[in-house]
């Protein structure tokens, strides 16, 4: 893999959880990672982007009733994101 890409994986939940997600959010999702895997994980082109702290950020996959969430987290080894939620922003993680 080049080091101008970033490897992007979902957590051990987040890829359970993946098949309850609506079609159109899991569309979403696979999007956004396709995103940051060309262009890195600070994403402010996507809607309520927000860094929650240093390494870990989050945005809509879906506005609206329910509104749906990611958040990720860059690792501490380079070049990787770990995808550890993506939800309902009710019971998203923050």
């Amino acid at each position: 893999m080049s080091e101008n890409f970033w490897h992007v994986r979902l957590s051990k939940k987040t890829d359970k959880r993946l098949g309850k997600l609506p079609k159109p959010v899991a569309d979403a999702l696979a999007l956004l990672m396709r995103d940051i895997e060309l262009t890195g994980p600070v994403r402010g082109d996507w809607p309520n982007y927000g860094k929650l702290d240093p390494k870990t950020h989050h945005c809509h996959l879906k506005k609206g009733r329910p509104t749906y969430v990611a958040v990720w987290v860059e690792t501490d080894t380079g070049y990787e994101v770990e995808v550890t939620y993506a939800g309902t922003h009710e019971k998203a993680p923050y």
